[in-house]
C-alpha cells in the first residue's frame, strides 16, 4: 500500500530535482495538469499508468523508491551489460615457447629503464619547481545554476 502522504513528498522530490513546475511536469508525462494538482493535493491516488510514465520519462526515477522510499533517487547504479569472451588456452609448447622469447627480451625492470624514468622523473621536478603558482583572480559574479539540456528535451539543473 503506497502512504499518499509520502508519495507527494517524494513526486515534490522528483519536482525539485528536474526544476520543473506541477503543470510542466504534467506536459512531460503526458498527463492532465488537474491529475497533478489532485495527487500533490492528495485528493487522488497515484495510478499505475502514472507511476509508469513517470519511470519512462524519467529514468532516473526508481519503481521501488517512488512507491514506498526503498532505494535511492537518482538511482546511482550504471547497469553494465555482462560480455563473456572465449579465449583459447595455448598447449604446453605454446607457452614453453613464449617464455623462452621473453627472457631474450629486456623486461620493463632492467636498470636501463629504471634509470631513464628516474631521469624524466627529476626534470619533470625541475620544471613544477621553475612554475610560479598564479592567484586566482576573484570575480564578482558567482554561479547561480548550470543547466544541462539533452536531445530528448529533457535536462538536469544542478545548484552550486
Amino acid at each position: 500500500m503506497v502512504n499518499i502522504d509520502d508519495f507527494i513528498k517524494r513526486l515534490q522530490i522528483i519536482l525539485d530535482y528536474y526544476g520543473l513546475s506541477a503543470s510542466a511536469f504534467a506536459d512531460k508525462i503526458d498527463v492532465q495538469r488537474s491529475s497533478i494538482s489532485h495527487l500533490l493535493s492528495g485528493r487522488n491516488k497515484p495510478s499505475l499508468d502514472f507511476i509508469m510514465k513517470v519511470i519512462e520519462i524519467f529514468p532516473d526515477v526508481d519503481l521501488y523508491w517512488i512507491l514506498n522510499g526503498k532505494g535511492t533517487f537518482p538511482k546511482s547504479e550504471i547497469k553494465v551489460q555482462e560480455k563473456i569472451v572465449y579465449v583459447p588456452t595455448p598447449s604446453n609448447q605454446e607457452l614453453k615457447k613464449n617464455i623462452s622469447e621473453e627472457k631474450n627480451e629486456s623486461d620493463l625492470f632492467s636498470q636501463n629503464v629504471i634509470e631513464e624514468n628516474t631521469v624524466v622523473k627529476n626534470n619533470l621536478e625541475e620544471k613544477i619547481s621553475n612554475t610560479q603558482n598564479l592567484a586566482q583572480t576573484k570575480n564578482s559574479s558567482n554561479i547561480e545554476r548550470i543547466v544541462i539540456f539533452y536531445a530528448n528535451g529533457s535536462f538536469k539543473e544542478y545548484l552550486p
